[in-house]
């Protein structure tokens, strides 16, 4: 490849289409890979246990397929993990870490509050997916379907709003991952993270509520590049695309 490589990995019952809004600029300067993880919508069936490991073995021969070695890695929630285990096994250049998931400390209660979050949520799309497009037609739809993940919709384009609701209806993953990591708690990482990392958290994230969802990564992390973005949610890239994206395109070229 002739430009550095730059990977993006989406979040639990996610699809690549999150990126939609910042990929373009990010392309402007790096060849760009946005895989789907494992059992989630148009993507790997998953088979046996649901861990983080298994999906980031996948992604591993994602990588190995699409002959990258190393990449700048950007993931948001669980891809955000997965892109902190990545660089763990060697394959990052440089990290950013869009609220990542799995940062509860032990005893922190809204672990649990995860797991209630999304049975709702699964619910609630899988009665909504076959309305999805109608419900995205409205920006009242819309507004209610990002409701918890997007502070400031009205810039999503409903078509993009109407694959999410049907998307996260079609994720496999979602619920066995989920409840293995509430009851079991997160993986520790493979190994040592030798590479730079900047972790982003939205102030009003409602799904991994900021600071307390990133205890763990501050441990394991000591010398992180931290940023907040104030008044942006759970998905960075769809509330500040053009803040997302300078985010991301200054801390790659860290490395150069």
């Amino acid at each position: 490849m002739s430009r550095e490589p730059l990977v993006l990995l989406h979040g639990v019952a996610d699809t690549p289409r999150t990126w939609e809004l910042i990929r373009p600029r990010l392309e402007q300067h790096h060849e760009v890979l946005a895989p789907t993880l494992l059992g989630h919508h148009g993507g790997p069936a998953y088979a046996g246990e649901a861990t983080p490991a298994a999906i980031a073995d996948q992604l591993e021969a994602d990588l190995d397929a699409a002959g990258i070695d190393t990449a700048h890695i950007v993931g948001n929630s669980l891809g955000g993990a997965m892109a902190l285990e990545l660089a763990a096994r060697g394959r990052a250049r440089t990290v950013v870490a869009l609220a990542p998931a799995g940062g509860w400390a032990e005893d922190d209660p809204d672990r649990a509050g995860v797991a209630d979050f999304f049975r709702r949520s699964q619910a609630l799309v899988a009665k909504a997916a076959p309305y999805a497009d109608a419900i995205a037609g409205t920006p009242e739809g819309s507004a209610r379907a990002l409701a918890f993940l997007v502070e400031h919709p009205d810039h999503v384009p409903a078509g993009l709003v109407a694959h999410q609701i049907a998307a996260a209806a079609d994720c496999a993953i979602v619920m066995p991952l989920v409840e293995r990591a509430v009851a079991e708690g997160w993986d520790s990482l493979s190994g040592p993270v030798e590479v730079p990392v900047r972790i982003v958290w939205g102030t009003a994230d409602k799904v991994l509520r900021w600071p307390t969802a990133a205890v763990r990564w501050r441990e394991l992390l000591p010398g992180a590049d931290w940023v907040e973005m104030e008044g942006v949610g759970h998905l960075p890239q769809l509330d500040d695309p053009d803040g997302t994206a300078e985010l991301i395109l200054s801390w790659c070229a860290t490395s150069r």
